[in-house]
């Protein structure tokens, strides 16, 4: 078959075949099948959009265009996570260790910020000897023996993902549902996991800025999990406000570790308490959510989870005197407090200008080969809905390198909107979507 009849088909909205579909994907990561082809597919999709068959033909042809992780050596159901990214996301660092200390196996492959703050491993790594590199038998051994694991991903998962995604972003073809929802769901399917559980943010600080859009994509979602064999669950959480108070690597683990010690930012623990219910439900350690949200908050207050951190980190070869004492993590030689220039109520925050303000510190990356400054970032001190007077302190900045200060605390002051009248709270969880369909709060 011609790639050329592949791309007038579909450019005429016509409904793509399972062999039509494989045939271009895996042309494509041979090399067989030109970038400026595959971009013009690509913004023919963005067009006309994709079945949901369509939509699992394609994820499917993209995780089977590198390697499978079999996963079945693990006893039990397998279950997974992913958030569509945020500013303050921390939830991984809490929310593995809480749902195996549970029962439920929890085998997470991650990868690397690129952006306003680092990846997952890129906060592991704060601890000291660490390490995220994993065979995948070491992988499978440390999942069955404690149950769980936090590993990067392999150098041959999904590389069609990977060429695809590269000509998307210089293609203006990066928001299309299909597309977005086929890259994430192939990564978590070729990573092996049973059942998968999503964090789809929506807001100022979140890819989907669309409250609606964010539904759709998480309903596309749980559409290829339907078509492919997977349980799948999709929050839509809010991300118009940095997720808990820390924005930053080493900052976010220590407020991680006070959280599984049943001190951390209530919006955090929330976002992780309702995730950790549906991960529980599919794995069917619980008959339902309700009594997985229960059995979550006795292994939180009984300290269950943070020992269970504490095993993670050391199968790992971290050093858990840095969990259990999280004040010798990687820490700022400056600490520079932002003050509100006016009384009134925090009534916005623009979650994106602070993630961006902790990448100009020094905790992101500009480019994948920049260097983190692990503890350097941002810490609220006031969030939406507060009240605050002239002079009280909105944020934190940790900083080690002052070369760009000024322009951090403009960007800072910027990010936050006070007004003279009162804001209700965020919303902080928008819906749940299932296969048995769209639940919206």
């Amino acid at each position: 078959m011609r790639t050329y009849d592949i791309i007038y088909k579909k450019r005429m909205g016509q409904e793509l075949t399972h062999e039509e579909i494989d045939n271009l994907v895996q042309g494509f990561t041979r090399g067989e099948v030109a970038d400026y082809q595959m971009a013009a597919w690509a913004m023919a999709v963005c067009l006309q959009g994709m079945t949901a068959r369509e939509t699992a033909d394609l994820t499917m042809a993209m995780a089977r265009s590198g390697d499978m992780i079999d996963l079945s050596a693990i006893r039990g159901t397998k279950v997974d996570k992913h958030s569509t990214g945020g500013v303050g996301d921390k939830v991984s660092l809490v929310l593995v260790p809480l749902v195996a200390a549970c029962g439920a196996p929890v085998a997470k492959m991650s990868g690397r910020g690129l952006g306003h703050t680092g990846g997952t491993l890129d906060k592991l790594e704060s601890v000291p000897g660490l390490r995220v590199e994993r065979s995948s038998q070491e992988f499978i051994d440390q999942v069955n023996k404690i149950g769980c694991a936090v590993v990067g991903q392999t150098g041959n998962l999904v590389p069609a993902d990977k060429k695809l995604y590269a000509l998307r972003d210089v293609t203006a073809t990066v928001d299309s549902i299909p597309l977005i929802a086929s890259s994430i769901m192939s990564k978590k399917i070729a990573g092996g996991a049973d059942a998968i559980v999503l964090d789809v943010k929506t807001g100022s600080g979140a890819f989907m800025k669309s409250l609606d859009d964010s539904f759709r994509l998480a309903q596309a979602m749980v559409d290829i999990g339907r078509e492919v064999g997977r349980e799948v669950a999709a929050f839509v959480s809010d991300m118009d406000q940095p997720l808990g108070w820390a924005v930053g690597n080493a900052m976010e683990v220590s407020e991680a570790i006070e959280t599984l010690r049943g001190f951390g930012p209530q919006d955090l623990e929330e976002v992780c308490l309702a995730l950790g219910a549906q991960m529980l439900r599919l794995a069917g350690v619980a008959p339902d959510a309700a009594a997985a949200r229960k059995q979550l908050l006795r292994a939180l207050r009984a300290g269950h989870g943070l020992n269970k951190l504490i095993e993670m980190v050391e199968a790992q070869g971290g050093d858990v005197n840095y969990i259990r004492q999280p004040v010798s993590l990687p820490r700022a030689a400056h600490i520079v407090r932002l003050a509100a220039p006016e009384a009134g109520y925090v009534q916005h925050i623009e979650a994106l200008e602070v993630g961006v303000a902790a990448a100009m510190l020094g905790a992101g990356r500009e480019t994948k080969d920049s260097v983190l400054d692990l503890g350097v970032g941002v810490l609220l001190r006031k969030k939406v809905g507060d009240q605050v007077d002239r002079g009280d302190t909105l944020a934190e900045i940790h900083v080690n390198d002052e070369s760009r200060l000024a322009e951090v605390q403009e960007r800072l002051l910027g990010a936050y909107r006070i007004g003279a009248e009162a804001v209700p709270k965020h919303l902080l969880m928008y819906g749940l979507v299932t296969e048995a369909g769209v639940e919206r709060f």
